[in-house]
């Protein structure tokens, strides 16, 4: 992020879901670890202008479907590149097409939800993943 911001930066990014599975991602930006595509929103764009447009420039695919799932606050997280103050709108939805990852993606890879626990995954996929599992054990 350049400079120093006195003002936390919004990001948004979602736990997508196709065929039964859900789709992880491994970056250099979160130190190796997996979580999902996502990104910084831009000036004059809603949250789901900016996810919509994130996940077409990281992997490719279309959304629908999008819906809420939840704030989670990332203060200078030591699992993030460098000391920010992120506040990260996280979504669910469904995808569309095949993944075609950008320059960002180390790794990635369509999972059953439960499996997405085996991997290293940051502490605020870890809690979006966990919502989403009980979520869908309400339904």
């Amino acid at each position: 992020m350049e400079g120093s911001p006195r003002h936390p930066i919004p990001t948004v990014g979602a736990l997508v879901e196709q065929g039964g599975r859900v789709l992880l991602v491994r970056t250099e930006k979160w130190r190796g670890l997996w979580g999902v595509p996502g990104g910084k929103v831009e000036w004059g764009e809603s949250l789901e202008e900016a996810l919509r447009r994130e996940f077409w420039e990281e992997v490719g695919l279309g959304l629908r479907e999008v819906r809420f799932a939840l704030v989670q606050e990332a203060i200078y997280s030591p699992e993030f590149y460098q000391p920010t103050h992120m506040l990260l709108f996280n979504y669910f939805a469904l995808g569309e097409g095949e993944v075609r990852p950008g320059e960002e993606i180390l790794e990635w890879a369509w999972l059953k939800p439960e499996e997405g626990f085996a991997l290293p995954l940051n502490s605020f996929t870890r809690v979006l993943l966990e919502t989403y599992l009980a979520a869908r054990g309400k339904g």
